[in-house]
């Protein structure tokens, strides 16, 4: 095998493969070496019975001792062996189960995501579908037909902005997206961004605090992407008719983004998986929110594209806050 076909056996094949493969090697090399020296230790002991019966009229117990002392010696190494197996052999079958515990937590999510994404895909199609049907069969006034149309367009909106998710998101797990930073007046794009944003509602569901003249060295479309993807998650968690806050500042290192929701908050345990793909709290046939669990798994990623850090912390007295930190100065 080449070195090049090598390489590409072991980056396609999966991990819990690969151990599984290991071991069964591991295994076989260790009964082919047992085999030796269980032969080894029968040839041993047929030479030292000749050679004691040979030197049974000069010193017996000599002899006879020393025929003990060695298959003692020799037994001890066959059960030492003997461990080693065991233990390694242990070791690689909690391995397989682990990785098999995680492949089958992965096959559970992307189950999960099929299910999301396709009452996603579905929902927008079916009512933008109706409104054409609508404005087609009726004849309404020009009020009633704009709101039709903006509810049309907000409903293509949310479909785009699924569609490019799913993209993003296998862009990035393929490492075929690339960022492309330049010098941006990050206050002004949270300005315009909110204000976007607020425009789609007819309302100020998104509130500002926005310490102006904030540069930074960033890819402007996957900043973009990051604001939209927690605005939306904000969104969706958080409680209904309140109101969620997009706030940026600066200390001497970085550049900070926070989005606050007043929400129901996420447990601890969901906080150490918030960020994994596909994962979402809650079972998929009951949960009531939307999505498909790509939104902050994109902003980890993008994030740590720019070499900056997110996290989760709890706001007070309820909700949660997505904090970004963003370095000044940084190169792709």
């Amino acid at each position: 095998m080449s070195k090049l076909s090598t390489s590409s056996f072991f980056k396609n094949t999966p991990r819990p493969l690969l151990v599984f493969y290991v071991l069964v090697i591991y295994v076989f090399l260790q009964f082919m070496w047992w085999s030796y020296l269980l032969f080894d230790l029968n040839q041993q002991i047929f030479t030292l019975r000749n050679e004691l019966a040979t030197l049974k009229n000069q010193g017996f117990d000599v002899a006879e001792n020393l025929l003990k002392e060695k298959l003692t010696q020799k037994r001890l190494m066959i059960f030492g062996e003997g461990m080693v197996f065991i233990i390694f052999l242990s070791l690689g079958i909690l391995q397989i189960r682990k990785s098999f515990k995680r492949e089958s937590q992965v096959g559970r999510q992307q189950k999960n995501f099929l299910m999301s994404v396709t009452h996603e895909l579905k929902s927008p199609v079916a009512a933008v579908k109706l409104f054409l049907q609508t404005l087609a069969k009726h004849e309404l006034e020009r009020s009633r037909q704009q709101e039709i149309i903006r509810r049309a367009v907000d409903e293509t909106n949310r479909l785009d902005h699924l569609i490019g998710n799913i993209l993003m998101a296998s862009q990035l797990e393929n490492h075929a997206f690339a960022i492309r930073k330049e010098q941006i007046n990050l206050s002004e794009l949270c300005h315009h961004f909110a204000a976007g944003f607020n425009a789609r509602f007819n309302k100020e569901i998104l509130k500002t605090g926005i310490q102006e003249n904030i540069w930074l060295d960033a890819d402007q479309e996957a900043i973009k992407s990051i604001l939209l993807n927690l605005t939306e998650n904000a969104c969706k968690y958080g409680a209904d008719e309140t109101p969620i806050e997009l706030n940026l500042s600066a200390d001497k290192e970085c550049a900070v983004i926070q989005v606050k929701d007043q929400g129901s908050g996420i447990s601890q345990e969901d906080k150490k998986r918030i960020f994994e793909k596909f994962f979402r709290a809650g079972n998929e046939e009951t949960r009531r929110t939307k999505g498909t669990g790509l939104g902050l798994y994109i902003v980890r990623i993008l994030t740590e594209l720019h070499q900056g850090q997110i996290r989760v912390i709890n706001n007070q007295p309820e909700g949660s806050i997505f904090e970004l930190r963003l370095k000044f100065n940084q190169h792709a």
